[in-house]
């Protein structure tokens, strides 16, 4: 067994019955991709690793990629790196379909592997994913509601979100001092049109300033007060008021600015 490493957030499963239950709720299909994220000691991976499916594991702790070579050998292919830096567009080409993904994963990566997955959507069917339960309320979360914010739009805008069920802090080792979700994202095929880039620009700027309105938040991006006058829109209303439609209408108001490109500084430079 390996002795976790805090700095890497390790917190591993040892619950059969709920590696059982996300198994299942996978319902996997002869010759699917699925990468797991962060296998660790291999308790997802033995269930994973019997199924018709291509395993591709990325591990960051050397330890445990010898200890998984060693239970499993060439199966799953093992993929030695942090799990931001592999690019799952690269793995559907090489395998010349999607990806499913799965793992629990660290809590303190959550966000930042949230994002890394909206990047590579194109890539990616589905992921099913561990962590923490009041991180997975808020990908739920609907608007007017203390929880809701970028990641709840952000999640929205490109899923379907599900939360499968709540698991206990006693299913792990060490135990953490948090509950954790199990929550399936689906990767919607399409998207809203819309200027993407602009999107999430405006939801980024006005949640930046939640608890202002969304004029403070716009100036922000280096909309003067008379560009602002030309947006159709209640700008004296919060971002937390706003659902992913009316986000998205917003968006596409701001760009019949006059000069748009000229005003939008901030925006500009994030191009």
């Amino acid at each position: 067994m390996l002795k976790p490493i805090k700095a890497l957030g390790q917190n591993f499963l040892r619950d059969e019955n709920i590696l059982n239950k996300i198994v299942e709720s996978l319902d996997l299909r002869n010759g699917d991709v699925v990468v797991e994220i962060g296998p660790g000691q291999g308790a997802l991976t033995k269930h994973l690793n019997d199924k018709p499916v291509k395993l591709i594991g990325i591990e960051v702790d050397e330890r445990a990629i010898r200890l998984l070579q060693e239970r499993f050998g060439e199966k799953p292919n093992l993929i030695h790196r942090d799990v931001l830096e592999v690019k799952l567009a690269e793995l559907a080409q090489q395998n010349g379909r999607t990806v499913r993904v799965v793992g629990n994963i660290p809590y303190y990566l959550t966000s930042e592997i949230l994002f890394w997955l909206f990047d590579a959507r194109t890539a990616v069917s589905d992921a099913t994913l561990m962590m923490q339960w009041e991180v997975a309320k808020r990908l739920i979360a609907p608007p007017k509601n203390k929880e809701y914010g970028i990641l709840s739009i952000f999640t929205q805008f490109y899923t379907e979100c599900t939360m499968l069920f709540k698991v206990s802090r006693n299913c792990f080792f060490p135990k953490p001092e948090v509950d954790s979700a199990v929550v399936r994202l689906r990767f919607k095929d399409q998207l809203p049109q819309c200027d993407e880039k602009l999107f999430r620009s405006v939801v980024r700027s006005t949640f930046g300033q939640r608890r202002k309105t969304l004029r403070n938040g716009l100036k922000s991006m280096g909309f003067d007060d008379s560009a602002l006058k030309e947006v159709q829109f209640d700008l004296t209303k919060r971002p937390e008021e706003l659902g992913v439609e009316e986000f998205i209408y917003l968006s596409e108001s701001i760009k019949n600015i006059t000069n748009f490109k000229t005003q939008s500084l901030k925006y500009l430079l994030q191009s």
